[in-house]
């Protein structure tokens, strides 16, 4: 692709407002700063550059321009990413490059095949009691083909059977999950797509609508292209509406999430299950850091919103609970008192804590002194976990007032609690490589390599120094920006880094280079660093001469061996 394409682009792509809708920014200093979405962010490590059109994390160590976050983010290609932004500022790109052969494709086109199937049974006559059922449960066809619900028919090999025909064999069918045997595993039941996040069906759930006595719901078993614990149902529909209200509502079942539809709430997403994963809790990190949990009200809902309310605190989200009343899940809650009730939750919906402290209250006897000290101690063990010194105070006052307990009393309780040191676990950092420690001329070349890509000047002093870079991708690295701003006569991080898009080692290594931070160089600091790379030079040459003579038995050769060694540290003794 022409770089001149790319570099109008990403010129008139402000990398700040883009990233910003992605995730939250807060701007400290000339930056900004947001949890990164590469990794699992426990505090702002992403920084994004206005001037410099680059962004990087500092732990996992994730940098480039406007193209890459997008490409990380959304798990596309260069090019891909080039044309999606280009499209939104008005600049038509045109791909025309051959797709890379996707190992798992035959499994995405059993699941387009089966969820077309399924559709189509639902809309046809032998669907007519299924469609009665969905009315029944005030879910219409606009909602049904929203959602692309359908039907699996009440015969036990009909999917197979149009699967073989397409030309899949049972192996293929056995492993997608869709069959068992030459049996279809899903048989007279209502299914629901289940999507990745970029919106491609990987899997079903069918629910029983005759009321029989087997499980209400079939999930579809993991396979090559689907990961229960890495999917979170309507990841894809409602981000842009997350991005837009700034928060996500987190709920237990997809059920729920189509009901909330229905009544225009589109920022909700569904776990399929209890518990959060890492990978869940990285994909709702790269939408907001504001989550409201709304899981059903019964004993099994509020244990779900605990766990998960820790886990999403823990993660350094803003957790908030909407409690429902009467046992009812959401969609039941939402059926019997409509959308007025469920918007007024999403108003006064109640901090975390707070949903904590009303939980530990249940069957306490304030007349039991016991039961009351017992309380007590666990509320401000609670309140003691909080860091917000306004907050804490509020909880602390309120506490008083509901126990008749002295303020002062519990303030220095909960002081004591506040200094007793707290054991920290860096789960940002647990799973990403520790790096091997740069030597003084590894950090001189890199130096060099970021003085190069920041001011123009440094690339003559460079080129006219003839110093030899002795790490091959660093010498790479030097020609390639020294090619660069010859030919498009300027230089900067951010087009330098579209430019060598495609090879992979170098962009290992300019992904460090765009970590580093460094004062604008005087021309003596620049070849003070040249010189450094010339003394790691000699000391290369004096290791490999006196690997030779070990291994030299003419005296003669030795000799001249040994000579060619002083002279070599004679010449670094004078550089010092």
């Amino acid at each position: 692709m022409d770089q001149e394409i790319i570099r109008k682009i990403r010129e008139n792509t402000d990398i700040v407002e883009f990233i910003g809708k992605y995730i939250p920014l807060v701007k400290k200093g000339k930056n900004y700063f947001g949890l990164c979405p590469f990794h699992n962010d426990n505090n702002p490590s992403l920084s994004v550059s206005r001037e410099k059109q680059i962004y990087k994390c500092f732990v996992c160590g994730e940098a480039g321009n406007v193209f890459n976050f997008l490409m990380k983010f959304e798990n596309i290609s260069f090019l891909e990413a080039v044309k999606i932004i280009g499209n939104e500022i008005g600049i038509s790109v045109f791909l025309d490059t051959p797709k890379k052969e996707d190992k798992n494709k035959a499994f995405y086109d059993i699941y387009d095949l089966a969820n077309k199937f399924y559709q189509n049974n639902l809309l046809a006559s032998e669907g007519l009691e299924a469609r009665k059922y969905l009315e029944k449960r005030s879910l219409d066809l606009k909602v049904i083909k929203e959602f692309q619900i359908g039907l699996s028919l009440n015969k036990r090999d009909s999917l197979t059977k149009m699967l073989q025909k397409k030309g899949y064999d049972l192996d293929i069918l056995n492993n997608s999950g869709l069959s068992s045997g030459d049996n279809d595993t899903y048989i007279n039941r209502i299914i629901f797509p289940l999507t990745n996040i970029n919106g491609i069906v990987n899997g079903f759930s069918g629910r029983i609508y005759h009321g029989e006595k087997i499980n209400k719901y079939l999930n579809s078993k993991e396979t090559p292209i689907f990961k229960k614990g890495e999917n979170l149902f309507n990841y894809n529909r409602a981000k842009e509406a997350v991005r837009k209200d700034k928060f996500v509502i987190l709920m237990e079942g997809f059920m729920a999430v189509i009901r909330a539809y229905t009544i225009d709430v589109k920022n909700c997403l569904a776990t399929m299950g209890t518990s959060l994963t890492s990978d869940q809790i990285n994909l709702i990190k790269r939408l907001t850091n504001v989550v409201y949990l709304c899981f059903d009200g019964d004993e099994a809902g509020i244990n779900a919103t605990l766990n998960n309310g820790k886990l999403l605190s823990d993660a350094n989200f803003s957790v908030k609970v909407m409690p429902l009343s009467d046992n009812l899940d959401p969609d039941d809650f939402i059926l019997k008192y409509g959308r007025e009730k469920f918007y007024s939750l999403i108003s006064n919906a109640i901090s975390y804590e707070d949903f904590k402290i009303r939980n530990l209250k249940k069957g306490i006897d304030f007349n039991n002194s016991s039961e009351l000290s017992n309380y007590i101690n666990l509320v401000l063990k609670e309140i003691s976990l909080i860091n917000d010194e306004i907050e804490r105070e509020i909880m602390l006052k309120n506490l008083a007032k509901e126990t008749n307990v002295w303020y002062n009393t519990l303030e220095k309780k909960l002081n004591e609690l506040l200094s007793k040191p707290k054991v920290v676990l860096n789960t940002s950092s647990l799973s990403l490589k520790t790096k091997p420690k740069k030597n003084k001329y590894e950090k001189a070349m890199q130096a060099i390599l970021y003085y190069m890509l920041n001011y123009k000047e440094t690339i003559t002093i460079v080129e006219n120094s003839h110093v030899y870079f002795p790490i091959e991708t660093y010498r790479i690295l030097v020609r390639e920006i020294s090619y660069f701003y010859e030919k498009y006569g300027y230089i900067n991080m951010a087009d330098f880094k579209a430019y060598i898009e495609e090879k992979k080692e170098l962009n290992e290594v300019l992904n460090e280079i765009m970590s580093l931070e460094f004062e604008a160089p005087t021309e003596n600091v620049i070849l003070g660093y040249l010189m450094v790379i010339k003394d790691y030079n000699v000391a290369l040459e004096i290791k490999r001469l006196e690997n030779l003579i070990m291994n030299e038995v003419d005296p003669i050769e030795q000799a001249k061996i040994s000579n060619q060694i002083r002279k070599l540290r004679i010449g670094s003794e004078n550089n010092d």
